[in-house]
């Protein structure tokens, strides 16, 4: 097995994937990946084999969605959503229980909404259609486009770091069969608060498996590390990568989600910035993920006021009504009574 660190990290790894196609640099490349998940559970990724036309191309489409009057925006907000998907106006989100200093489009996988009956879970409410701007058609076919594009990367990631776990690569290939959970974010962050809080978005952790982050070159991104935060410049060509709380289940702790935030742009610059959640289906239970590994592992985190569910669905749940309070109260009041 891997040593283990001697010192806390000052910058992210950069971990390049196409390493992964020579029987040369496989085994490094594997032991490389282990290392920068166990370690720091975020690392930039190269070698991903999207071009820079494609990542432009986004982007490009991101600026023009908040670019649009306000009234176009909020035609779609998430408020009119069952299933927490539209446009977030600046400040309606809570991280932490604050305002973040951003807004946002929420994109998952576009399917109907599913048959939901008393008696079924409530999670299913996250599966149902997204809502898209009459103002720019585009969208839809680029941001779509996009999600299936890193889904595959994503898949192929995974792979590879069960392979680095000494597991089968396959070995969540039936979590994520037929409908998995996909999610795209569409951020915008417009400057500074007028209170003149930092907060972008406060610190938290990601509720699934993993997240690739497409961010434009202004920075902000910070991660922790040890008591601190390290901060996370943007690199070109490469997507920063972490790893969400059902990694952490599956691993008993070997792995562990890292708690990041997003410091504000100082005054009135923006930055834009692209997440991607690759999550299985929303009734997958996770099991442990097996291999030697696991005698080093030092058993899943226990806090109170963040409960770990291994039924990706509830994970995925709690974290909605936290940020979302006010789409939980119009459309599920029992999701948020008392």
């Amino acid at each position: 097995m891997p040593s283990m660190p001697a010192a806390l990290p000052t910058s992210l790894p950069v971990i390049d994937l196409s390493r992964a196609d020579d029987p040369l640099t496989r085994a490094a490349f594997r032991r490389d990946l282990h290392e920068a998940a166990r370690d720091v559970g975020f690392f930039h990724l190269t070698g991903h084999g999207v071009s820079p036309a494609e990542t432009e191309r986004v982007l490009a489409v991101t600026r023009a969605f908040f670019a649009l009057p306000e009234a176009d925006r909020l035609a779609i907000a998430n408020l009119r959503s069952p299933h927490f998907r539209g446009y977030t106006r600046v400040g309606h989100e809570l991280t932490g229980g604050r305002s973040d200093w951003r807004d946002q489009l929420d994109v998952g996988a576009e399917r109907p909404a599913p048959p939901i009956g008393p008696g079924d879970p409530p999670y299913l409410w996250l599966e149902g259609p997204n809502q898209w701007p009459a103002a720019l058609p585009e969208l839809r076919s680029v941001v779509l486009a996009w999600q299936d594009r890193l889904a595959a990367v994503a898949h192929r990631l995974l792979r590879e770091l069960l392979a680095s776990l000494g597991a089968p690569g396959d070995f969540f290939d039936k979590d994520f069969a037929d409908r998995p959970h996909l999610h795209t974010k569409l951020i915008r962050y417009p400057g500074s608060a007028p209170s003149g809080a930092g907060q972008g978005v406060g610190a938290h952790k990601d509720y699934g498996f993993l997240t690739l982050l497409l961010q434009d070159e202004v920075g902000g991104l910070q991660v922790r590390s040890g008591d601190g935060y390290i901060a996370v410049p943007p690199l070109p060509g490469a997507f920063v990568v972490n790893l969400g709380e059902l990694l952490e289940i599956a691993t008993e702790g070997y792995l562990s989600a890292t708690d990041h935030r997003v410091v504000s742009p100082p005054g009135a610059v923006e930055r834009f910035s692209v997440p991607f959640f690759y999550n299985p289906r929303l009734d997958a239970v996770i099991r442990t993920v097996p291999g030697a590994y696991l005698e080093h592992a030092p058993g899943v985190a226990q806090d109170l006021d963040n409960p770990l569910h291994a039924e990706y669905g509830r994970n995925e749940l709690k974290g909605w009504v936290r940020a979302h309070p006010e789409v939980a109260r119009r459309h599920h009041p029992e999701l948020v009574a008392g």
